[in-house]
């Protein structure tokens, strides 16, 4: 049995501390690769709790590993810390109302996520001393996983591979365990490259880099006929070439970001991909660079772990909110169209019509997310399981301003602290029960049916802020 009490006490003791980093963090608004201020905070505070800390993990400056204790089992807490661009906004407002316009804003509510899983590693160091528990406990520090794939890029440098098991989390609007498949993805910069020319005195003489965008982008609409149902293709058009429509625009880009079940079946549709890039190409008589930006895998549940913290989230009370947490939750949900107020297809119906979150979820396996997250990789290398909870009003969404604007108030911070405890038991657990270990690793085996971790990021390419 777990001592509750010792995790209690190691999280509530420290709330004011974990609270205050993570709306240091949430001001920070770092993203992709850029999470200088962010990482470094989390750095001191884990030096500060006895944590062995090596920055630059996997080549990457914003990567980070900290570690307590020595030898087997060694249970990794993953933590994320990047920011959005184009989501600033006021805090504790029902309003949308940026900061900075057009400027960064945690829109996933990863300083939530990067800080209670510290408080959770702090808490398992806690229990280790105290309780003489043998092992490692690491926090991972992984930056941009908006957009960027760190994880996968720490995954390509073999920093996971001696972990028994890893715990995360993410910030939601309900409580939950965590089990779902996701899908791969993989993001593409098309960079076409043509000739300038007057457009009305000699236009046989330009080349369009613009017209091969717009003629890639009708032929991938084409080919979204003839890939699975699953499959998901975005694109954005990042550069147009000018603002002149009397100059053919010499250089235009597009990035895409290809999605599957699978790894494998996003690799694929990747590939048409490029040809219809290459054909786009030929049709305008440009030349096409291809430049190969992230990517991720699909995730391996594993429900031997996901039991584990179904288990845990009965011996922590649920958190209660206030009267002025409730009206705040009401005023942010009442922005919500009446579709946004029905919330996620995850969101059970004993929670429509409600405000904030009041009880976990039933545990239902293998539900499908049509999203993705480089947790993923990790979870091909080691047995890993993610929870959870409730830190903003029932029905608002990732990536928009209703979350900013609550990731840095109390009901996001009852949240946090409520999945540190969770994650801390569920580490615990693991770490104390090499029987359990030895099933989760087994369930994770089997689950992958003799295929090897083959990392989809390829070993030339490094991560960067932009392209």
């Amino acid at each position: 049995m777990i001592n509750t009490d010792t995790i209690h006490r190691s999280i509530d003791d420290r709330q004011h501390k974990w609270t205050a980093m993570s709306d240091q963090i949430w001001e920070y608004a770092e993203t992709r690769f850029e999470e200088k201020q962010s990482a470094e905070l989390l750095c001191l505070a884990l030096e500060h709790e006895g944590f062995h800390v090596e920055r630059g993990s996997g080549g990457i400056e914003t990567a980070f590993i900290a570690s307590y204790g020595s030898g087997q089992p060694v249970i990794a807490l993953l933590g994320e810390y990047d920011a959005l661009s184009g989501l600033s906004q006021q805090s504790g407002s029902a309003t949308e109302q940026a900061i900075v316009a057009g400027g960064n804003g945690h829109g996933c509510g990863h300083n939530l996520l990067g800080t209670g899983a510290l408080a959770a590693a702090v808490a398992v160091k806690d229990y280790m001393e105290q309780h003489g528990l043998a092992g490692t406990v690491r926090y991972y520090g992984c930056p941009a996983e908006e957009g960027g794939s760190g994880k996968t890029f720490m995954a390509r440098e073999g920093l996971f591979d001696d972990v028994d098991s890893a715990v995360t989390w993410h910030p939601m609007d309900y409580h939950s365990v965590m089990s779902v498949h996701t899908l791969a993805n993989f993001q593409i910069y098309y960079k076409f490259k043509g000739k300038s020319a007057h457009a009305a005195a000699s236009p046989h003489l330009g080349r369009s880099a613009l017209d091969a965008v717009e003629l890639m982008n009708i032929g991938v609409n084409y080919l979204r006929e003839h890939i699975i149902q699953e499959a998901r293709i975005h694109y954005a058009v990042t550069h147009t070439g000018g603002l002149s429509p009397n100059v053919v625009q010499a250089n235009a880009e597009v990035l895409y970001l290809i999605r599957a079940p699978h790894v494998r079946e996003a690799a694929d549709i990747m590939e048409r991909v490029h040809d219809i890039a290459k054909g786009a190409a030929l049709m305008t008589g440009t030349e096409v660079e291809i430049v190969f930006d992230k990517a991720c895998s699909n995730i391996i549940p594993n429900t031997t772990l996901e039991q584990v913290v179904y288990d845990q989230f009965a011996q922590f009370p649920i958190p209660e909110h206030t009267s002025e947490e409730l009206a705040l939750a009401t005023a942010v949900q009442n922005t919500l169209t009446a579709q946004e107020k029905k919330g996620s297809p995850h969101l059970p119906a004993t929670l429509q019509g409600k405000v904030l979150a009041d009880h976990v979820n039933p545990y239902l396996h293998g539900l499908m997310l049509y999203g993705s997250t480089d947790v993923s990789d990790v979870s091909w290398i080691t047995p890993t399981v993610q929870c959870t909870t409730a830190c903003f009003a029932i029905g608002t969404m990732p990536h928009s301003w209703q979350w900013v604007t609550l990731g840095a108030t109390s009901i996001a911070h009852k949240g946090m602290l409520y999945a540190s405890k969770i994650m801390a038991a569920t580490a615990i657990e693991i770490m104390q029960n090499p029987q359990l270990r030895q099933t989760a690793q087994a369930e994770l085996k089997e689950r992958l049916q003799g295929e090897t971790y083959v990392c989809p990021i390829p070993a030339d390419v490094v991560p960067s802020a932009t392209k």
